[in-house]
C-alpha cells in the first residue's frame, strides 16, 4: 500500500484559479443579497437584517478570500433565521 499523496493531491479534478474562486464567492454573495432583499418589512426591522447586510458588505470586503466563505456561511445562516421568522409571524 502506498502512502497518501501530499498536499491534497488526492482531489478529483484541477484546482480552481484565484479568479474562479473569487467569482464563485461573488456569485454566492449576490444570491444571498437577493434573498435578503426579498424578505418582507417585518424581517427588515429585525436586528439580524442589519447584521446580515454588514456581513455581506463590510465583513465580506474586508476579509481575505479564504475568510469570505465563512462570512457568507454566517450571513446565509442569519438569512435562514430571518426567513423562518418571517414565515412564522
Amino acid at each position: 500500500m502506498s502512502p497518501p499523496p501530499p498536499n491534497g493531491a488526492e482531489r478529483a479534478g484541477p484546482r480552481k484559479t484565484f479568479r474562479q474562486r473569487y467569482d464563485d464567492l461573488e456569485a454566492r454573495r449576490a444570491e444571498l443579497m437577493r434573498r435578503l432583499a426579498g424578505l418582507g418589512e417585518a424581517a427588515r426591522t429585525h436586528p439580524a437584517y442589519k447584521r446580515s447586510l454588514r456581513l455581506l458588505n463590510e465583513a465580506f470586503r474586508r476579509g481575505r478570500l479564504a475568510q469570505r466563505l465563512a462570512v457568507l456561511e454566517a450571513a446565509a445562516w442569519l438569512i435562514d433565521v430571518l426567513e423562518r421568522l418571517a414565515s412564522a409571524g
